[in-house]
This record gives structure tokens, C-alpha cells and sequence, in this order.
């Protein structure tokens, strides 16, 4: 691969990883600290909204997050030919 194509995977990838942890950063600093006061006037499964965030939905999150990153990592490998073959594991 030359190497302006390498510097656009790059570049991609560092995207991907930049909003990722800006949803990351928001969900888990805003919604649990910053603005927990005004999740707490929502409820949810019975709990108010920003304790639930604080305790389980930031987690759930990061999680997620974690399988969005594969999955978009996987599809740019694809995209730059760079992807892992099935016999190679």
C-alpha cells in the first residue's frame, strides 16, 4: 500500500476513534456528573435516569462502543484491502 493511501487509513481510523471517545467522554462525564440533575427529573426502569447512567448505562455504552469500533475497523480494512483472511487465525 503507498503511502497515501496508509496515511488516509490513518486518518480514518483516528477519526473513528476521535468521535468514539467523544460519545464515549459525553455519556460517561456529562450524563453521569455534569448533568445528572437533570436526568434525575427522568426515570428509567424505575431509577432516575442519571443515577442509571452513572451506574450501569455508561457501561452499556462503552460496550457498545466497543463492537461499533470493530465493526467500522472491520469494514475500513475492507475498504483499503487490508483485511484479515478467515484461514489466517
Amino acid at each position: 500500500m503507498d503511502t497515501s493511501r496508509l496515511k488516509a487509513y490513518w486518518r480514518m481510523n483516528l477519526t473513528y476513534v476521535g468521535i468514539l471517545l467523544i460519545i464515549w467522554f459525553t455519556v460517561s462525564y456529562g450524563f453521569s456528573i455534569l448533568f445528572v440533575n437533570q436526568l434525575d427529573q427522568v426515570r428509567f426502569a424505575g431509577f432516575k435516569l442519571g443515577f442509571w447512567f452513572a451506574q450501569q448505562g455508561s457501561i452499556y455504552v462503552f460496550v457498545l462502543l466497543i463492537f461499533v469500533y470493530v465493526f467500522l475497523m472491520n469494514r475500513l480494512d475492507r475498504k483499503f484491502g487490508v483485511a484479515e483472511k478467515q484461514g489466517d487465525r
